[in-house]
């Protein structure tokens, strides 16, 4: 098959077309910019684009269909091109879900904990050698790719609520009608696409709606806005909620059986997110024991409380938390597991959510508790999103007691020097303007 892929670049979108150039399809591609891990990536397999930017002249006849990407706009000129040849065009979730329309399918959904789960499933079924597809939004420890397509008879997928492309606005986990489906919690987020949390919650309701009634949901009975919605689910339900664990000289243990099992994560939430992802492998032939022998040296994805620097006197970890729920899940956690340290948190705002002023009032106390609360932000962001920048007394009266900080020489003043016995949290779904570990412990 000749495959042309719309917005290459994109994290998703390149990984995908190395796995359909891998199964030995013809791809090509497109894109106004393609950045690091992408650019080396797609060069090595040899389907980089010559030049940056959209030729008509990459679409013609011999091509079998397009992928589009979400960073492609409407009038992208050639899909406006593919348009008119009638080249069958699919979004990245359309074409997953043909691809895997005779598979079986397990969606992990959900405004939190979505790339966690999906990578401790993954995990596990890798630890005992099944074979298995997936789609997951970061890179992981022991796979190459962040997609896999093959033959195998399953296929795991992370299952995002934010819209498809720029030609279909519905939420991308739409598409998947999972057989074994998890949501793992509903917290409002991306505000420019849904308004209101009514609207939003109104996605995971459809999403309920694609599972058919002899497939099965696993969701969070701990989360009463999720529970609400999933007994009323025609479909087979599984609830779960917080596993019996203990907390051991700084380690965690997961009790079951009057054993315990040593994990290498931490948190109520990836506690969780564990549960949740121990139930979908017992529904694929992993008991629980299985399970947790398994899990017990699974690290955490990338950016999902990662810990990026120990010397056993400082620890620095890297969170993905942007939202509200996920902040407030990434402090409880680090002050649950750390109770004895010196904690600092240091969150910058990033997303079109966390940087509208309507929307920072969710944020409220959601960094109480540590022992030094960092807010930053670059001015530079607001004219790069096209928004009204924020005021500084504004956003420190929206959070509560913490420091506000707009340049990163005073971001990292305020965080060093570090004294001993310190633990670190960098949370941004951005990089603090290219704030380093070894910048903070050099």
């Amino acid at each position: 098959m000749r495959i042309h892929f719309i917005s290459i670049g994109g994290a998703v979108m390149h990984n995908m077309a190395i796995a359909l150039h891998d199964m030995g399809n013809i791809v090509s591609g497109s894109d106004d910019e393609i950045f690091e891990p992408a650019l080396s990536r797609l060069k090595i397999k040899g389907i980089l684009p010559v030049k940056l930017g959209w030729e008509t002249s990459n679409i013609d006849n011999t091509i079998d269909f397009v992928i589009l990407g979400m960073h492609a706009r409407n009038d992208n000129p050639e899909l406006i091109k593919a348009k008119e040849l009638g080249i069958k065009i699919y979004s990245f979730p359309e074409y997953v879900y043909q691809h895997s329309i005779n598979k079986t399918r397990i969606v992990i959904g959900g405004s939190h904990g979505k790339t966690s789960t999906t990578a401790m499933i993954m995990h596990v079924l890798k630890y005992y050698n099944l074979e298995f597809d997936y789609l997951v939004g970061s890179q992981l420890d022991g796979f190459e790719t962040m997609v896999k397509l093959s033959d195998a008879p399953i296929i795991v997928i992370e299952g995002d609520e934010y819209l498809t492309s720029a030609i279909d606005s519905k939420p991308k986990f739409l598409w998947y009608k999972p057989n074994l489906a998890v949501i793992t919690g509903i917290a409002w987020d991306h505000i420019n696409v849904f308004p209101t949390f009514d609207i939003y919650k109104k996605q995971f309701v459809d999403f309920i709606n694609t599972i058919d009634k002899k497939d099965t949901l696993i969701y969070c009975e701990s989360d009463e806005e999720l529970k609400n919605i999933a007994v009323k689910a025609n479909c087979n339900k599984i609830p779960y909620s917080l596993p019996d664990y203990e907390i051991i000289n700084g380690e965690t243990y997961i009790k079951h059986k009057k054993e315990k099992y040593k994990l290498s994560v931490f948190g109520k939430h990836n506690l969780m997110n564990l549960n949740a992802a121990m139930r979908v492998c017992e529904k694929s032939g992993i008991n629980n024991i299985e399970f947790l022998k398994a899990i017990s040296n699974f690290t955490g994805a990338a950016k999902r409380l990662e810990k990026v620097f120990d010397n056993g006197k400082i620890k620095i970890f890297r969170d993905f938390a942007h939202s509200p729920s996920k902040l407030k899940a990434t402090v409880k956690a680090a002050k649950e597991q750390f109770e004895k340290s010196n904690i600092i948190g240091a969150f910058e705002l990033h997303t079109y959510s966390s940087l509208n002023a309507d929307f920072l009032k969710e944020y409220k106390n959601s960094m109480d508790g540590l022992d030094k609360a960092i807010v930053y932000y670059n001015n530079h962001v607001f004219e790069l999103k096209k928004m009204t920048p924020l005021d500084s007394e504004y956003v420190k009266k929206m959070f509560g007691n913490v420091l506000v900080i707009c340049k990163k020489e005073d971001l990292l003043n305020a965080i060093k020097p570090i004294k001993e016995n310190s633990v670190i949290l960098l949370m941004s779904s951005g990089n603090f303007d290219g704030l380093t570990p070894d910048s903070l412990v050099s």
